[in-house]
Protein backbone atom coordinates (compact mmCIF):
# COMPACT_ATOMS: atom_id res chain seq x y z
CA UNK A 1 0.00 0.00 0.00
CA UNK A 2 1.29 3.81 -0.88
CA UNK A 3 2.49 5.89 2.09
CA UNK A 4 0.40 8.99 1.83
CA UNK A 5 2.94 11.98 1.17
CA UNK A 6 3.53 14.46 3.32
CA UNK A 7 3.94 17.78 1.89
CA UNK A 8 5.16 19.23 5.53
CA UNK A 9 8.26 17.09 5.06
CA UNK A 10 10.07 19.18 2.74
CA UNK A 11 8.98 22.20 4.65
CA UNK A 12 10.78 20.64 7.79
CA UNK A 13 13.91 20.14 5.95
CA UNK A 14 14.08 23.85 4.73
CA UNK A 15 14.42 24.51 8.72
CA UNK A 16 17.63 22.38 9.14
CA UNK A 17 18.92 23.84 5.96
CA UNK A 18 18.95 27.52 7.16
CA UNK A 19 20.10 26.89 10.75
CA UNK A 20 23.71 26.01 8.79
CA UNK A 21 23.97 29.04 8.08
CA UNK A 22 21.86 31.07 10.76
CA UNK A 23 21.97 30.78 14.43
CA UNK A 24 18.98 31.12 16.23
CA UNK A 25 15.76 33.56 15.13
CA UNK A 26 13.76 30.47 14.90
CA UNK A 27 10.46 32.42 14.82
CA UNK A 28 11.99 34.39 11.50
CA UNK A 29 12.43 31.56 9.93
CA UNK A 30 8.55 30.23 10.71
CA UNK A 31 7.52 33.89 9.48
CA UNK A 32 8.89 33.48 6.18
CA UNK A 33 7.43 30.04 5.33
CA UNK A 34 4.25 31.07 6.38
CA UNK A 35 4.26 34.04 4.27
CA UNK A 36 5.42 31.63 1.27
CA UNK A 37 2.59 29.38 1.93
CA UNK A 38 0.15 31.80 2.24
CA UNK A 39 1.61 33.83 -0.77
CA UNK A 40 2.27 37.06 1.16
CA UNK A 41 5.34 39.14 1.42
CA UNK A 42 6.94 39.80 4.77
CA UNK A 43 8.65 42.94 6.51
CA UNK A 44 12.10 42.64 8.44
CA UNK A 45 12.48 44.83 11.42
CA UNK A 46 16.32 44.00 13.48
CA UNK A 47 19.15 46.38 13.95
CA UNK A 48 22.13 45.69 12.04
CA UNK A 49 23.89 42.71 12.11
CA UNK A 50 21.17 40.20 13.03
CA UNK A 51 21.41 38.16 9.82
CA UNK A 52 18.44 39.75 7.85
CA UNK A 53 20.28 39.19 4.40
CA UNK A 54 21.95 36.21 5.58
CA UNK A 55 18.12 34.35 6.23
CA UNK A 56 17.08 35.32 3.01
CA UNK A 57 20.20 34.01 1.19
CA UNK A 58 19.73 30.83 2.94
CA UNK A 59 15.96 30.68 2.11
CA UNK A 60 16.67 30.71 -1.26
CA UNK A 61 19.19 28.26 -1.40
CA UNK A 62 17.41 25.88 0.55
CA UNK A 63 14.74 26.06 -1.95
CA UNK A 64 16.11 26.59 -4.97
CA UNK A 65 14.79 29.58 -5.72
CA UNK A 66 15.85 32.74 -7.34
CA UNK A 67 17.56 35.68 -5.02
CA UNK A 68 18.02 39.04 -6.06
CA UNK A 69 18.97 42.41 -3.64
CA UNK A 70 17.82 45.94 -3.91
CA UNK A 71 19.80 47.73 -1.99
CA UNK A 72 17.34 51.20 -1.33
CA UNK A 73 18.51 54.42 -1.37
CA UNK A 74 17.46 58.05 -1.28
CA UNK A 75 18.77 58.24 -5.06
CA UNK A 76 17.11 54.88 -6.04
CA UNK A 77 14.85 55.44 -8.95
CA UNK A 78 11.36 53.33 -9.84
CA UNK A 79 12.81 51.79 -12.83
CA UNK A 80 16.03 50.82 -10.67
CA UNK A 81 12.96 48.58 -9.39
CA UNK A 82 10.46 47.45 -12.12
CA UNK A 83 12.75 47.61 -15.16
CA UNK A 84 13.15 50.33 -17.90
CA UNK A 85 12.42 50.92 -21.77
CA UNK A 86 15.70 51.02 -23.75
CA UNK A 87 16.53 52.11 -27.06
CA UNK A 88 17.94 49.42 -29.12
CA UNK A 89 19.35 51.24 -32.09
CA UNK A 90 19.76 48.11 -34.15
CA UNK A 91 15.65 47.31 -34.35
CA UNK A 92 15.02 51.36 -34.18
CA UNK A 93 12.60 50.12 -31.06
CA UNK A 94 12.24 50.17 -27.26
CA UNK A 95 12.74 46.89 -25.51
CA UNK A 96 11.91 46.54 -21.88
CA UNK A 97 14.33 45.57 -19.95
CA UNK A 98 13.28 43.67 -16.84
CA UNK A 99 14.55 45.26 -13.29
CA UNK A 100 15.36 43.13 -10.07
CA UNK A 101 12.01 42.71 -9.30
CA UNK A 102 11.52 39.82 -11.61
CA UNK A 103 12.78 37.26 -9.14
CA UNK A 104 10.65 34.73 -6.76
CA UNK A 105 12.33 36.01 -3.40
CA UNK A 106 12.83 39.74 -3.76
CA UNK A 107 15.25 41.04 -1.15
CA UNK A 108 14.25 45.12 -0.39
CA UNK A 109 17.22 46.19 1.92
CA UNK A 110 16.38 49.25 3.60
CA UNK A 111 13.75 49.72 1.96
CA UNK A 112 12.70 52.82 4.04
CA UNK A 113 15.89 54.15 3.13
CA UNK A 114 14.23 55.01 -0.60
CA UNK A 115 11.40 58.18 -1.08
CA UNK A 116 7.75 57.40 -1.43
CA UNK A 117 7.52 57.55 -4.70
CA UNK A 118 10.07 54.64 -5.31
CA UNK A 119 8.83 52.38 -2.74
CA UNK A 120 5.31 52.81 -4.52
CA UNK A 121 7.10 50.79 -7.55
CA UNK A 122 6.77 47.58 -5.67
CA UNK A 123 2.71 48.29 -4.95
CA UNK A 124 1.60 46.44 -8.42
CA UNK A 125 4.32 43.81 -8.08
CA UNK A 126 3.40 42.84 -4.46
CA UNK A 127 -0.84 43.35 -5.54
CA UNK A 128 -0.94 41.94 -8.76
CA UNK A 129 2.17 40.24 -9.11
CA UNK A 130 2.88 41.85 -12.77
CA UNK A 131 4.72 44.76 -13.77
CA UNK A 132 3.12 47.23 -16.35
CA UNK A 133 5.13 49.22 -18.85
CA UNK A 134 3.14 51.61 -20.84
CA UNK A 135 0.13 49.82 -20.17
CA UNK A 136 1.23 46.42 -20.69
CA UNK A 137 1.69 43.97 -17.75
CA UNK A 138 4.36 41.43 -17.50
CA UNK A 139 3.63 38.85 -15.21
CA UNK A 140 6.44 38.11 -12.56
CA UNK A 141 8.09 34.97 -11.91
CA UNK A 142 5.84 32.23 -9.70
CA UNK A 143 6.14 32.34 -6.60
CA UNK A 144 7.03 35.74 -5.65
CA UNK A 145 8.03 37.07 -2.53
CA UNK A 146 9.33 40.64 -1.29
CA UNK A 147 11.22 40.54 1.96
CA UNK A 148 12.04 43.92 2.98
CA UNK A 149 14.11 45.12 5.61
CA UNK A 150 14.27 48.20 7.75
CA UNK A 151 16.50 49.33 10.86
CA UNK A 152 14.48 50.30 13.52
CA UNK A 153 16.40 52.47 15.57
CA UNK A 154 17.72 54.77 12.69
CA UNK A 155 15.37 57.55 11.29
CA UNK A 156 18.12 59.97 9.78
CA UNK A 157 17.52 60.22 6.14
CA UNK A 158 14.50 57.40 6.04
CA UNK A 159 10.68 57.66 4.77
CA UNK A 160 8.11 56.11 6.62
CA UNK A 161 5.96 53.25 4.52
CA UNK A 162 3.31 54.57 3.33
CA UNK A 163 -0.12 52.98 4.92
CA UNK A 164 -0.93 51.32 1.52
CA UNK A 165 2.69 49.94 1.68
CA UNK A 166 2.36 48.55 5.00
CA UNK A 167 -0.50 47.07 4.27
CA UNK A 168 0.71 44.96 1.65
CA UNK A 169 3.37 42.88 3.85
CA UNK A 170 1.15 39.80 5.41
CA UNK A 171 3.63 39.94 8.34
CA UNK A 172 5.78 42.42 10.04
CA UNK A 173 8.67 40.41 12.09
CA UNK A 174 11.39 41.73 14.40
CA UNK A 175 14.67 40.07 14.58
CA UNK A 176 16.01 40.23 18.12
CA UNK A 177 19.92 40.20 19.18
CA UNK A 178 20.72 36.80 19.84
CA UNK A 179 21.09 35.41 23.61
CA UNK A 180 24.63 34.79 24.40
CA UNK A 181 24.74 30.95 23.80
CA UNK A 182 23.70 31.74 20.68
CA UNK A 183 25.79 35.22 19.80
CA UNK A 184 28.88 32.81 21.05
CA UNK A 185 27.55 29.88 18.50
CA UNK A 186 28.17 32.90 15.84
CA UNK A 187 31.39 33.92 17.32
CA UNK A 188 32.47 30.09 16.68
CA UNK A 189 31.35 29.09 13.46
CA UNK A 190 33.26 32.26 11.94
CA UNK A 191 36.25 31.19 14.28
CA UNK A 192 36.08 28.42 12.45
CA UNK A 193 36.21 29.87 9.10
CA UNK A 194 32.58 30.59 8.39
CA UNK A 195 32.02 32.69 5.67
CA UNK A 196 28.27 34.22 5.01
CA UNK A 197 29.38 35.66 1.30
CA UNK A 198 29.65 31.94 0.63
CA UNK A 199 27.06 29.52 1.41
CA UNK A 200 27.66 26.34 -0.62
CA UNK A 201 30.72 26.19 1.51
CA UNK A 202 28.43 25.92 4.53
CA UNK A 203 26.52 22.69 2.75
CA UNK A 204 23.13 24.40 2.36
CA UNK A 205 21.59 22.38 -0.29
CA UNK A 206 18.04 22.49 -1.88
CA UNK A 207 15.56 20.04 -0.19
CA UNK A 208 12.89 21.32 -1.80
CA UNK A 209 11.37 23.41 -4.64
CA UNK A 210 8.81 25.46 -6.52
CA UNK A 211 7.17 22.13 -7.38
CA UNK A 212 6.98 21.28 -3.61
CA UNK A 213 6.06 25.02 -2.65
CA UNK A 214 3.10 24.83 -4.87
CA UNK A 215 1.87 21.33 -3.42
CA UNK A 216 2.21 22.39 0.19
CA UNK A 217 0.23 25.92 -0.85
CA UNK A 218 -2.64 23.40 -2.21
CA UNK A 219 -2.45 21.76 1.12
CA UNK A 220 -2.56 25.22 2.90
CA UNK A 221 -5.69 26.18 0.73
CA UNK A 222 -7.29 23.29 2.22
CA UNK A 223 -6.97 23.98 5.51
CA UNK A 224 -10.85 24.58 7.47
CA UNK A 225 -11.59 27.92 8.81
CA UNK A 226 -14.73 27.13 10.99
CA UNK A 227 -17.50 30.68 10.93
CA UNK A 228 -16.76 31.07 14.66
CA UNK A 229 -13.41 31.13 13.98
CA UNK A 230 -13.72 33.42 10.85
CA UNK A 231 -15.91 35.60 13.01
CA UNK A 232 -13.18 35.30 16.00
CA UNK A 233 -11.09 36.89 13.72
CA UNK A 234 -13.09 39.51 12.54
CA UNK A 235 -14.08 40.66 15.97
CA UNK A 236 -10.41 41.40 16.81
CA UNK A 237 -9.64 43.62 13.69
CA UNK A 238 -13.01 45.50 14.18
CA UNK A 239 -11.65 45.98 17.76
CA UNK A 240 -8.94 47.92 16.85
CA UNK A 241 -10.33 50.47 14.85
CA UNK A 242 -12.41 50.84 18.09
CA UNK A 243 -9.70 51.18 20.47
CA UNK A 244 -9.23 54.86 21.43
CA UNK A 245 -5.29 54.89 21.34
CA UNK A 246 -5.95 54.07 17.91
CA UNK A 247 -6.44 56.62 15.07
CA UNK A 248 -6.41 54.27 11.87
CA UNK A 249 -7.57 50.51 12.67
CA UNK A 250 -6.91 46.98 10.50
CA UNK A 251 -8.79 46.76 7.30
CA UNK A 252 -11.20 43.95 5.98
CA UNK A 253 -7.61 43.03 4.12
CA UNK A 254 -5.86 42.91 7.31
CA UNK A 255 -8.31 40.27 8.36
CA UNK A 256 -7.97 37.86 5.27
CA UNK A 257 -3.87 38.09 6.03
CA UNK A 258 -4.72 36.86 9.43
CA UNK A 259 -6.75 34.36 8.10
CA UNK A 260 -4.49 33.48 5.50
CA UNK A 261 -1.41 33.32 8.13
CA UNK A 262 -3.06 31.48 10.63
CA UNK A 263 -4.27 28.97 8.05
CA UNK A 264 -0.85 28.25 7.09
CA UNK A 265 0.56 27.81 10.64
CA UNK A 266 -2.33 25.31 11.08
CA UNK A 267 -0.92 23.40 8.55
CA UNK A 268 2.76 23.43 9.44
CA UNK A 269 1.93 22.05 12.78
CA UNK A 270 0.43 19.10 11.22
CA UNK A 271 -4.18 20.40 11.46
CA UNK A 272 -6.48 20.67 8.54
CA UNK A 273 -8.62 23.14 10.70
CA UNK A 274 -7.43 26.76 12.44
CA UNK A 275 -8.03 27.16 15.87
CA UNK A 276 -8.54 30.55 17.87
CA UNK A 277 -4.92 29.36 19.39
CA UNK A 278 -3.71 29.71 15.62
CA UNK A 279 -5.35 33.12 15.68
CA UNK A 280 -3.89 34.73 18.95
CA UNK A 281 -0.05 33.09 17.88
CA UNK A 282 -0.49 35.09 14.37
CA UNK A 283 -2.36 38.06 15.60
CA UNK A 284 0.69 40.02 16.32
CA UNK A 285 2.85 39.75 13.07
CA UNK A 286 0.09 39.83 10.80
CA UNK A 287 -1.65 43.10 12.40
CA UNK A 288 0.60 45.15 14.19
CA UNK A 289 2.18 47.03 10.94
CA UNK A 290 -1.52 47.68 10.19
CA UNK A 291 -2.53 50.12 13.38
CA UNK A 292 -1.39 53.30 13.27
CA UNK A 293 -1.56 55.20 17.20
CA UNK A 294 -2.88 58.51 18.10
CA UNK A 295 0.14 60.76 18.70
CA UNK A 296 -0.81 61.53 22.32
CA UNK A 297 -1.60 57.90 22.88
CA UNK A 298 2.50 57.48 21.24
CA UNK A 299 3.44 59.70 23.72
CA UNK A 300 2.15 57.82 27.16
CA UNK A 301 3.84 54.61 25.61
CA UNK A 302 0.95 53.21 23.37
CA UNK A 303 2.00 51.11 20.96
CA UNK A 304 0.58 48.60 18.93
CA UNK A 305 1.63 45.38 20.46
CA UNK A 306 -0.27 46.78 24.06
CA UNK A 307 -2.99 47.72 21.87
CA UNK A 308 -3.22 44.29 20.49
CA UNK A 309 -2.51 42.38 23.68
CA UNK A 310 -5.68 43.92 25.39
CA UNK A 311 -7.70 43.00 22.30
CA UNK A 312 -6.77 39.33 22.60
CA UNK A 313 -7.35 39.37 26.21
CA UNK A 314 -11.07 41.10 25.96
CA UNK A 315 -12.73 39.95 22.50
CA UNK A 316 -14.66 36.62 23.37
CA UNK A 317 -12.74 33.37 22.64
CA UNK A 318 -15.29 31.04 20.61
CA UNK A 319 -15.04 27.29 22.12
Amino acid sequence: MNQPIDRREPLTRVRAEVAKAVVGQDGAVTGLLIGLLAGGHVLLEGVPGVAKTLLVRALAASLNLDAKRIQFTPDLMPGDVTGSLIYDSRTARFEFRPGPVFTNLLLADEINRTPPKTQASLLEAMEERQVSVEGAPTPLPNPFMVIATQNPVEYQGTYPLPEAQLDRFLLKLTLPLPPRDQEIEVVARHALGFDPRALDRAGIGAVAGPEELAAARSAVAGVRVDHEVAGYIVDVCRATRSAPSVALGVSPRGATALMAASRAWAWLTGREFVTPDDVKALALPALRHRIQMRIEAETEGATPETVLGSILAAVPVPR
